[in-house]
């Protein structure tokens, strides 16, 4: 518990100090939330072209993107900052993280915290509720069920995304926007039908990285839709594994990544 306190401490300082900058903090958010909208309005915009997008229509399309936005906006919120690890790594100040009694892992967990990231998480609740409003929910214990477990399994896969970044970043030092290209990627290609998805995605974003577990299959079970031959409807009850397997892929890296390390040589 006292190592839980000071956490807190840490992250609650944080809070403040963004807070105290009023202005900065409301522009921040306004610009996130903004952000969020314009993404949003892309689906719009493709359904304007078409009626139908990998077997989903609009209402469809929106509960997915709700789903995916509102999972990844949470696990952005504690865990964005892992991205920054590269700047610790260049500068060698990684090196007073192993001065402290806590673990590496969750020191860097806690070193930050984005409040702007809650104006995205505003967007994403949104479109979940207006995704759940439109269509034809079957409502039960078992359908809530199946929401709140996809919320939640969506949050840890996207988390370990970040994790396993981070630790690939020991290795690639300057290459950050390689792992971006699947972490964010992998936020994209979560809002969209994985059924329009090429066989190499369907690799990449529907087994490797489970991004098709954080909001498709998990809308196509609810909805009752049949999948795609290569993911049938009772995979949206899987998603916990997904997360599972996303987060045993995250350790792995991170441990070897730590293991690599060697200091920042000054």
């Amino acid at each position: 518990m006292a190592d839980l306190a000071a956490y807190r401490a840490v992250l609650a300082s944080r809070i403040r100090a963004q807070r105290s900058y009023r202005t900065s903090f409301v522009l921040d958010l306004a610009s996130s939330l903004l952000v969020g909208f314009v993404e949003l309005a892309e689906v719009w915009v493709v359904f304007h072209a078409v009626t139908e997008l990998g077997g989903l229509d609009l209402a469809a399309v929106v509960l997915v993107f709700g789903l995916a936005d509102l999972a990844f906006s949470l696990a952005d919120l504690s865990f964005g900052h892992c991205d920054t690890l590269p700047t610790y790594l260049r500068a060698g100040t990684l090196d007073v993280f192993y001065l402290r009694p806590q673990p590496l892992l969750l020191q860097l967990i806690t070193s930050d915290i984005s409040l702007r990231r809650l104006a995205r998480a505003v967007v994403g609740a949104a479109a979940l509720g207006v995704g759940l409003a439109v269509n034809d929910v079957a409502w039960s214990l078992a359908s809530v069920a199946l929401i709140v477990l996809a919320l939640v399994s969506g949050i840890a896969t996207f988390a370990a995304m970040f994790v396993w970044a981070a630790g690939a970043q020991f290795y690639l030092i300057d290459g950050a926007e390689a792992t971006n290209a699947f972490v964010y990627g992998g936020r994209y290609a979560a809002t969209q039908p994985a059924s329009v998805w090429s066989r190499p995605l369907v690799v990449v974003f529907g087994f490797f990285f489970p991004m098709a577990f954080t909001a498709y299959l998990p809308v196509v079970t609810l909805l009752g839709l049949p999948g795609p031959e290569w993911m049938p409807t009772w995979l949206g009850w899987c998603a916990p594994v997904a997360a599972l397997w996303a987060w045993v892929l995250a350790l792995l890296t991170w441990r070897a990544g730590v293991r690599h390390y060697q200091g920042g040589g000054g």
